[in-house]
């Protein structure tokens, strides 16, 4: 599955506020697919002259970063101004258009008007009758004075007739459970992310308070203009702006660390889940800056685990891969590098791309959120972050092969060549040592169905180097599995 990093350089907020709609009932998920993974497009050719392990290094995004762009791609241009109808899907299911809802022409009026019976004939019938009205009329008297005076009491006093609740909503208490409960604690640790290259251009991410010391977590595309003599700052939503520096960045997981100036001491890091705990039909909560609206909430549902996915940093160089966390809380441009959220509020993952119906699902308008959003697991990058902190360089698990990113390969197959002309089987490497040969076809890891060059490859990414791992590999129309212990690899060149 090839995909959008979601981002964009930020245009202008409307003027006035989008229209608020429902959340759509989320609808079941379709299981991993097992068909082959289309190439990201502009890719690299059929034959990948790179090992399983290494991203293409040639790649023609086909959409751009949401930060630090030097130019937009021409074939994703930039979306038009926000209107007031910004956001209301077609079809809303609270369109009353064309329905018979209460009130409408097929409404029932009532029950037909009933005809009195005849009074009684018998004066000791009409006596007890009247005996009946006049004590009613006597309480109804006394009521409707007593109401009277109620009323004109209180409307001595307040001089309205309004009803005012006994709490206001600011007293409300949001219980730690709730959305609202979650939002409150997270939000003051989210932040909106503006990095520039050294020519100044560049855009809006986010990113969340990872530690202490100042390291805040975002998407290594939000912040890759600046890696090289660009600028970076970080706003708080309390409004207090902070210049920041990248500490290290991993092109390859899509994950980078920056760092705060001057860092304030009283910062809260997110506490972090455990995304292997994650379950399909869990709550999600999105938080991030969609087209530069800064600390904007969102909610769903998880909608699928170890979704494949390859997306692009819209720099023309490599790819990203990751075995992602599928949602459908809303996540557009400018979300990237912002937490993914469980309802007890711990972060589960780091929304970084979505596929949109502006690209390829048959769509032509603004790209955005169609309910098909992709985080990387935030136990793989929690692992990438501290290498980062620590060495400045990712570190990547391998096997020390080459594999094909064609499609309709029926798995991940190993190339007669590799990068440069180089052997496609590294002599020495994991791969050699199990035996595996060029022509191979790579159909699981461990029990996890591969069905392209980029999955097994954001496979072997969700590991540690020194992880042993078993592939099942056909060749020559014969299956055969193999224990491959992970070598390791540094940096992304």
């Amino acid at each position: 599955m090839s995909t959008e990093n979601e981002g964009t350089a930020v245009p202008p907020a409307p003027s006035a506020p989008p229209v608020p709609v429902d959340t759509p009932v989320a609808s079941p998920q379709a299981p991993v697919p097992t068909t082959p993974l289309p190439p990201v497009p502009g890719g690299p050719p059929a034959t990948s002259p790179y090992a399983a392990e290494t991203p293409p290094q040639t790649h023609t995004p086909a959409y751009p970063a949401e930060a630090g762009t030097s130019a937009p791609d021409a074939s994703w241009p930039p979306p038009p101004p926000p209107s007031l109808a910004f956001g209301t899907p077609a079809g809303d299911p609270g369109d009353p258009a064309g329905t018979g809802g209460p009130g409408g022409p097929d409404a029932p009026w009532g029950a037909a008007y009933q005809q009195q019976p005849p009074a009684p004939k018998s004066g000791r019938g009409r006596g007890g009758l009247f005996a009946g009205v006049l004590v009613a009329a006597l309480l109804a008297g006394g009521l409707g004075g007593g109401l009277g005076y109620t009323l004109a009491k209180n409307d001595d006093d307040t001089s309205s007739t309004t009803v005012s609740a006994s709490d206001s909503g600011g007293d409300v208490k949001r219980d730690p459970g709730t959305v609202a409960g979650v939002a409150a604690a997270a939000l003051p640790s989210t932040v909106t992310i503006e990095a520039a290259s050294s020519n100044g251009e560049g855009g809006t991410g986010t990113g969340f308070v990872f530690d202490t010391e100042g390291h805040i977590i975002t998407n290594n595309h939000v912040v890759a203009d600046a890696v090289d003599g660009g600028t970076v700052s970080v706003t708080f939503p309390s409004g207090k702006k902070y210049d920041a520096e990248v500490i290290g960045n991993a092109q390859g997981y899509d994950v980078a660390v920056i760092k705060l100036k001057n860092a304030p001491s009283d910062l809260k890091p997110l506490t972090l889940g455990d995304s292997d705990k994650v379950a399909v039909g869990d709550s999600t909560i999105a938080i991030g800056a969609p087209f530069g609206l800064s600390n904007t909430v969102t909610t769903g549902i998880i909608s699928a685990k170890n979704r494949p996915v390859a997306s692009s940093d819209g720099s023309g160089t490599n790819a990203s891969y990751m075995s992602a966390l599928q949602t459908d809380a809303s996540i557009n441009p400018g979300n990237s590098g912002g937490p993914l959220l469980d309802a007890q509020g711990n972060v589960i993952g780091i929304n970084s791309a979505i596929q949109s119906s502006g690209s390829g699902l048959g769509g032509t308008g603004q790209s955005g959120s169609i309910g098909l959003g992709f985080a990387i697991p935030i136990n793989q990058a929690e692992y990438v972050a501290q290498e980062l902190i620590e060495t400045g360089k990712p570190v990547y698990a391998k096997i020390g092969a080459s594999v094909s990113l064609e499609e309709g390969t029926g798995g991940a197959k190993i190339t007669d060549t590799g990068a440069g002309g180089a052997d496609a089987v590294e002599a020495g490497g994991p791969a050699a040592d199990a035996g595996l040969k060029p022509g191979d076809v790579i159909t699981k890891l461990d029990d996890r169905v591969i069905d392209s060059g980029p999955t097994l490859i954001g496979e072997i990414w969700t590991h540690k180097p020194g992880d042993k791992v078993t592939l099942t590999y056909e060749r020559d129309g014969k299956t055969d599995t193999v224990d491959v212990t992970l070598d390791s690899r540094v940096g992304d060149s």
